[in-house]
């Protein structure tokens, strides 16, 4: 288990009446110690706790509001302290942090009610996003439950109901979707991960751009769910480790548009079905689905093409030869401004290289790239 860190980003004090209260939750001490110093530093006033039954004692004596957990735990898990510590502070918001291979736990806490999940390695800048988000998140619920408590004195209590079990279906929604996502690519373990890489670096990539908060969360979401239409690809495609016949390229093609028409009922999900069917388009318009060209491309879905070819070179596959993250950025160069949008590969180099600067904590030692 291990983090990155990096000193170069800070986060600016967050608004309110004292400093903002943070748990941090996970069994290994030099993870807690790490992760405390660097919310401490950002001005968070932070407890931290071991286990389970230390967090649910932490969470009864302080006035906790964001809790960040560890999925693997002795005795109880991450998974089973999520409902607990919702049942102790029903505001709290709750951000999982988990490896690769634990995506599907890491639903499960979304499906208990935690507000999302970041997997290992971790940038720390990357993760301070994700307080701010969460935060962000429970101070809308927050305004959200005043502003219903005005509104009982105008409308019904059903109508307030409706709007929960609404909020409470849209998060399920999403939580299930990864769940078939995660579920697919548990099949090939070359791909198994996928998804959940695609979609970190495609936020860290659109942050880089300079996109808004939202607007990197929908490329998050979206990098998440890209793949989900091959749900519907025959698995003998799939799995064929040699190059597919044409009749098979086109049955693959035909992932994109079911992926979307599998989002296209969820209308919460509206910002996320263009980067899920135009994942696959190209620069110069000789991609699919549809053919579309340079800026007409989503840039959502330019970005998350970028960051899958980026994972496709730098991970394990049965039919080439893993690359190191200075190889494959030399490779993808050539696709600049033919597959790729030259703006986006600009700042894929840039996140690379930054990553390539990292400080690594690994199982309590450090060590330097």
């Amino acid at each position: 288990m291990f983090y990155r860190f990096t000193k170069e980003w800070r986060v600016a004090d967050m608004p309110g009446a004292g400093p903002i209260q943070v748990l941090v939750v996970d069994d290994e001490e030099p993870i807690r110690t790490a992760l405390s110093k660097f919310l401490t530093q950002q001005h968070y006033e932070v407890h931290a706790a071991g286990s389970g039954d230390e967090a649910l004692q932490q969470l009864r004596r302080h006035r906790i509001a964001l809790m960040l957990c560890d999925v693997r735990m002795p005795g109880t898990s991450g998974v089973d302290l999520v409902p607990q510590a919702i049942e102790i502070e029903a505001e709290l918001a709750i951000l999982m942090l988990t490896a690769v291979n634990d995506a599907t736990s890491a639903a499960l806490c979304m499906q208990r009610g935690a507000m999302d999940y970041l997997t290992k390695p971790i940038e720390l800048a990357d993760l301070a996003r994700a307080v701010q988000r969460a935060l962000k998140r429970r101070e809308m619920l927050l305004e959200n439950r005043q502003l219903n408590q005005w509104l009982k004195e105008e409308v019904t209590t059903q109508s307030a109901e409706l709007q929960r079990a609404r909020m409470k279906l849209e998060r399920l929604s999403i939580a299930t979707l990864e769940a078939l996502v995660n579920a697919l690519e548990a099949k090939d373990p070359y791909m198994r991960g996928h998804s959940a890489r695609v979609a970190d670096l495609s936020a860290t990539i659109a942050h880089e751009l300079g996109m808004s908060d939202e607007d990197v969360e929908h490329v998050r979401v979206a990098g998440r769910l890209h793949d989900i239409g091959k749900i519907g690809t025959r698995e003998s495609v799939l799995n064929k480790q040699g190059a597919l016949a044409p009749e098979e390229f086109e049955h693959v093609k035909q992932h994109v548009l079911i992926g979307s028409q599998i989002l296209a009922p969820l209308a919460h999900l509206g910002d996320i079905m263009p980067a899920v069917r135009h994942h696959h388009e190209r620069f110069d318009g000789t991609g699919y689905p549809d053919g579309l060209r340079g800026q007409d491309i989503p840039v959502s879905a330019r970005i998350i093409g970028a960051a899958e070819v980026y994972d496709a070179l730098t991970s394990s596959r049965a039919y080439q030869e893993k690359l190191s993250p200075d190889k494959a950025i030399e490779r993808i160069a050539d696709l600049a401004g033919t597959v790729l949008d030259p703006k986006v590969y600009e700042a894929l180099v840039t996140v690379v290289a930054r990553r390539r600067t990292l400080v690594f904590l690994d199982e309590g030692g450090t060590s330097s790239s």
